[in-house]
């Protein structure tokens, strides 16, 4: 084979080679390596499938994101549950913790696929219009990256039991009064009946 023909060749298949690396179903699916640590607990999609005891953080708008990372880095947020938490993030960069934030605001929450009572979920449906709806948007609402809370829908119960708790007992700061106020109308079946409906979404 002449010369000509052998670049010709190793241009064609060094073409063909970019092609497939870009076209759906033959990229590269390892995890973006500023996911690293991250993943380990949340999964490189947010979803959290490998640790049920983990929060589900896909589609959580960036700003929300951030704030929480800054909060476990600057100690606001104590780890005594999630200690791994507070080493992952400890020596976080912003810039890598903007990065982290628009990865995993751009995925996509699905169900938690955890099992529900129906009936509390209409309880929990009917607190969370009187409550919880001003600040706590679904995480597909178009107005989601504005509300004031992060969207708590399509979360697992363990965490949000957890959450609750902690701003209850002080373990973690609430940023709003109205926040304190609201959790106070709130008794332990109430909780519940919001983790059914939370559950519930698809």
């Amino acid at each position: 084979m002449r010369h000509k023909d052998i670049r010709k060749s190793a241009t064609c298949v060094a073409a063909l080679l970019w092609l497939c690396c870009t076209l759906p179903g033959y990229a590269d699916e390892t995890p973006p390596v500023h996911t690293t640590g991250c993943a380990d607990c949340h999964g490189s999609d947010g979803l959290a499938a490998e640790n049920l005891d983990a929060p589900v953080i896909a589609g959580m708008p960036a700003v929300h994101i951030e704030e929480a990372i800054y909060a476990y880095r600057d100690g606001a947020r104590q780890c005594r549950y999630e200690p791994l938490m507070c080493e992952t993030v400890k020596h976080t960069s912003d810039e890598r913790i903007a990065n982290l934030a628009e990865h995993y605001a751009a995925q996509t929450r699905r169900s938690s696929m955890e099992p529900y009572d129906p009936q509390l979920a209409t309880k929990g449906e009917k607190i969370h219009g009187e409550l919880c709806s001003d600040c706590h948007f679904p995480p597909d609402d178009p107005d989601v990256a504005d509300a004031l809370g992060i969207p708590l829908h399509g979360q697992r119960g363990v965490y949000l039991r957890y959450a609750l708790k902690s701003y209850e007992d002080g373990r973690r700061e609430n940023l709003l009064e109205a926040m304190a106020e609201k959790l106070n109308q709130v008794d332990s079946d109430g909780i519940e009946a919001l983790v059914n409906y939370y559950a519930s979404y698809e």
